[in-house]
């Protein structure tokens, strides 16, 4: 449904890594369609994002760094450019301001724009893991962010218990991208003599250099359980040379897939995956694909891990999203010295059958299902849009009030 606007609204947005970039571009597409075109767009953004008309302040890849080492090294552009976001926002005095993702850079700039101009309604697209570690961080929120769009069902709860800022549950994007087949209908066992397994090693360099040797491994003691097995693996742009090499002299050679369309089509023919941990998870939930899930940890990550042990500061057991979502321990998941192919292979084989094990998690994703979708079949960038309206609304009564 389109609203009405006396002027054209005028919208601040900041991302600040490629995945905020691409909710951004969703995000603006669909204001678009809201305000029939009657919308002007300023900020910081990627190539999804100025495919949508946005003219960036400065180049993206000044912000989107990525390990510590990086961090250190740029740090006085970084803070020189959280400073020019937050001067630029201030001047632009927008209707309202949108911060996705990526809290080390949105959040700061943020905080610099409610203490310059409090007037300036602020809007939050994504939440940071205040449910796993450091629940302060909500409270902390509360005080510039006036409202939070959150992707995941339970964290509006999550955030009204540590007394976060308002929270409105919009969906999680994947929706928007993925068909799954909830329910009965992948529960029965593969129709093929052959099952189609996808093998999911992750999409950073650290994830990949870390599993996909034990993956290997995994998948050549499942075809000695099962007898032959098709493996797919879909693989980042950015790192599927290197796999493709690696694989080459594995004992079970996967069909190596690149880009979106060849995903899609290899989780559609899919009976089961093996994955890392991480988003894609959720996205094997939604298509209804059983997994079992690995994760091995970096250097700081094992310290923390440790540390937990004694003074318990992680508030999750497994990091597997559909768990946390379920809230209940539905796909088997293995943590670093439990990493090896015996036991992965151990939870993959029941998942190429006609099994307990199988249709135990397909029904869950049934009830994953129920969770994550929105009233009326509304999508996520829509729910998003409405809620960033709502908050240009309230600011827009508040300067007519002269309150702003």
């Amino acid at each position: 449904m389109s609203v009405d606007l006396q002027r054209p609204l005028n919208v601040f947005l900041i991302a600040g890594e490629a995945s905020g970039d691409h909710l951004g571009g969703a995000l603006m597409t669909a204001l678009r369609a809201r305000t029939e075109g009657r919308v002007v767009f300023t900020g910081v953004g990627g190539e999804t994002m100025q495919a949508q008309g946005l003219e960036p302040l400065f180049p993206f890849s000044d912000i989107t760094v990525m390990g510590i080492d990086a961090i250190v090294r740029r740090l006085p552009q970084l803070l020189a450019r959280i400073d020019q976001a937050a001067a630029a926002v201030v001047a632009a005095r927008p209707d309202v301001l949108v911060i996705v993702d990526a809290p080390d850079f949105t959040h700061r700039v943020a905080r610099k724009v409610r203490r310059r101009d409090p007037s300036i309604p602020i809007v939050d697209y994504v939440s940071p893991t205040v449910w796993i570690w450091r629940p302060g961080r909500a409270r902390a929120m509360a005080a510039y962010v006036d409202r939070l769009m959150a992707v995941l069902p339970f964290e509006p709860d999550v955030h009204s218990r540590l007394g976060g800022p308002p929270t409105t549950y919009v969906g999680h994007p994947i929706l928007e991208t993925m068909s799954g087949e909830p329910g009965e209908a992948r529960a029965a066992a593969p129709s093929s003599a052959e099952p189609v397994l996808l093998i999911l090693p992750g999409s950073r360099s650290s994830e990949v250099k870390a599993l996909l040797p034990v993956f290997g491994e995994t998948l050549a003691e499942i075809a000695k359980r099962v007898g032959p097995v098709r493996a797919i693996l879909p693989a980042v742009s950015h790192l599927a040379d290197r796999i493709e090499a690696e694989v080459a002299g594995w004992p079970v050679r996967p069909v190596v897939v690149r880009g979106k369309a060849a995903k899609q089509q290899a989780f559609r023919e899919a009976d089961a995956a093996l994955a890392a941990s991480g988003t894609v998870t959720l996205e094997l939930a939604v298509s209804g694909i059983p997994m079992a899930v690995a994760y091995k940890l970096d250097a700081v990550s094992r310290v923390l891990r440790q540390v937990n042990r004694v003074v318990r500061f992680v508030n999750y057991t497994t990091m597997v999203l559909p768990n946390i979502i379920l809230g209940e321990h539905a796909i088997p998941d293995f943590l670093e010295e439990d990493v090896t192919a015996d036991k992965l292979a151990g939870a993959v084989v029941p998942l190429l059958g006609d099994t307990p094990e199988r249709r135990r998690q397909v029904e869950a994703f049934a009830r994953l299902d129920g969770l994550m979708r929105l009233p009326d079949g509304a999508l996520p960038s829509e729910a998003a849009a409405d809620a960033v309206l709502e908050a240009a609304r309230a600011g827009r009564r508040a300067l007519a009030a002269g309150k702003r």
